[in-house]
């Protein structure tokens, strides 16, 4: 069970990485709107990055909770992502069935608290709060690890002070994060922020 398990931590992660690529920001389109196969999750996804951007990473919708749409839709978004992806697991690996229950929740405590203490999510997700201070919000797609970020090649580190201490995104011995973050990102280099970059198309509005 812990191999499904591990196994089905690794493949959230990546549909993190693709939900919030492709569902949330949708695709561009030359001189036409974002396109996303699911609209409603879209538009509530960029509500968020304004609210953000206003308030220096907070996110006050989550103190109203399921009061707030975006809030509701968020974990109703969850909701019918353990509801597919658990019950198609389960014949395969009840450890992969369990880590989608696992990873809905975990995503949602990270996502809820990093939005609600800016300062926590600085040191612990840097990530994710590059993805939306950063100029470019068209990358750092992971929230909760940045594994696929790593793979993919859309880490992009605004500032040294905002980079993790190795592509895992959890503690680990001194010398070992160092090792491990030379060997990564030899094969798997990050980039650095444009900080020239033009405002993000959402602030527009």
């Amino acid at each position: 069970m812990l191999k499904g398990f591990l196994v089905g931590l690794v493949v959230a992660n990546g549909f993190e990485w693709v939900a919030h690529k492709y569902l949330l920001h949708g695709t561009h389109r030359t001189g036409k709107p974002r396109w996303s196969p699911s609209p409603s999750n879209m538009k509530s996804h960029w509500e968020h990055h304004r609210e953000v951007r206003k308030t220096a990473f907070e996110d006050y919708g989550y103190v109203e909770g399921l009061k707030n749409w975006r809030t509701k839709n968020e974990v109703m978004s969850l909701a019918v992502a353990v509801g597919v992806f658990a019950p198609l697991f389960y014949p395969v690996s009840k450890g992969m069935s369990l880590a989608v229950l696992y990873a809905a929740g975990n995503y949602y405590y990270i996502h809820r608290r990093a939005h609600l203490e800016p300062d926590w999510a600085m040191k612990k997700i840097p990530w994710h709060y590059d993805h939306h201070m950063n100029s470019n919000q068209d990358a750092n797609w992971c929230v909760t690890k940045p594994w696929f970020d790593y793979l993919l090649g859309t880490r992009v580190i605004s500032s040294p002070d905002l980079q993790e201490k190795n592509p895992l995104g959890i503690p680990l011995p001194a010398l070992l994060s160092k090792a491990l973050n030379q060997a990564v990102t030899r094969f798997f280099p990050v980039q650095l922020a444009d900080k020239k970059a033009v405002a993000v198309e959402e602030l527009r509005s």
